[in-house]
């Protein structure tokens, strides 16, 4: 088998790939022959040492992958060999062209979904659905705005809510991306510029939900421009500045601030199984149709330092995928 390792937490660039004899599945797990796995932002923060989780050296970067099980371990009857599977590793290890995962944490993937399409999609939708089944409600009719529509978890903040209903704003940094928000879904874009004014002039007075996974200065502006009772949902900070909220703000109009950490809850409070469940019903959507991820840019996997870094610096549009 062939896997990327990170030797010393830095550039990206240092990654390198090796190989080594492809393992045995143990007892209750699987070995799954990886087509595809998920590159996120994130990745990058661990890679770098900057995220809040920090493996011991050397590791493997990468979470969420699709395959086809090539051989199951003693106790393991529901998933033969050849059965395409997606999984969510809790301990990395992803940019690999095998990896092994708890039966119980590996879903089949529906007939039609394309597994690109299944990797480059798991994280971000995972973290939407997460947030509209535990953290927030989106009813029809509301006014989202998403910030850094551009990206991963834009994206699917734009798919998810307008499916729910909602008139969804977009805000992005170029006429790209914001040409691209527009094609999944958004009814308006803007750019950075005036950002309090520009939402509550295409909200008709102020927004009901705010996506925030950039953070810096644009989350005060779009703070400010929430309605009343509105809901603002941190996800992260791909800005590398984390704001200050003003609590007076929050105060005023009844606001209130909601953090998002899909990766936590499927690590402790819904744990393997629960994250299954999220997975499966998020899998089964995009084979109905509910949800439309875009096709996600490919790259091998000797270029995943390379990937890191454009998706480090918010130059990716959409989703990227390492192909083993």
């Amino acid at each position: 088998m062939r896997r990327v390792i990170c030797s010393a937490f830095g550039d990206p660039l240092a990654l390198e790939v090796i190989e080594e004899p492809t393992p045995e599945p143990p007892p209750g797990e699987v070995l799954v022959e990886v087509t595809a796995v998920g590159v996120s932002f994130v990745d990058g923060l661990v890679v770098r040492g900057s995220y809040q989780v920090r493996p011991p050296l050397p590791f493997t970067p990468g979470s969420c992958v699709v395959g086809r099980v090539a051989a199951a371990g003693e106790g393991v009857d529901h998933l033969g060999p050849g059965t395409a599977v997606a999984a969510v590793l809790t301990d990395f290890g992803g940019y690999a062209s095998h990896v092994t995962a708890p039966a119980g944490a590996v879903v089949p993937v529906p007939d039609g979904v394309a597994a690109e399409v299944a990797a480059g999609a798991m994280e971000s939708y995972l973290t939407m659905a997460f947030a509209t089944t535990h953290r927030i409600t989106v009813g029809r009719g509301d006014h989202v705005v998403v910030l850094g529509a551009g990206g991963g978890i834009g994206q699917a903040a734009i798919d998810v809510a307008s499916g729910l209903g909602a008139c969804v704003v977009a805000v992005a940094s170029t006429e790209d991306k914001r040409a691209a928000a527009k094609a999944v879904g958004a009814e308006v874009a803007l750019g950075y510029d005036d950002l309090k004014g520009e939402i509550r002039a295409a909200t008709g007075g102020g927004a009901d939900v705010v996506i925030d996974p950039v953070g810096g200065p644009a989350s005060e502006s779009a703070l400010r421009a929430l309605a009343t009772g509105g809901r603002f949902c941190v996800f992260g900070f791909a800005s590398g500045e984390i704001p200050r909220l003003p609590a007076n703000i929050v105060l005023l109009r009844n606001r209130t601030v909601v953090g998002v950490d899909w990766g936590d809850w499927s690590r402790e409070v819904g744990g393997p199984q629960g994250n299954a469940a999220l997975l499966a019903d998020v899998l089964e959507r995009i084979g109905r149709g509910v949800y439309r991820p875009r096709q996600p840019s490919t790259a091998p996997m000797a270029d995943a330092g390379r990937v890191l870094e454009l998706v480090g610096e918010r130059q990716a549009i959409g989703k990227y995928v390492l192909r083993p």
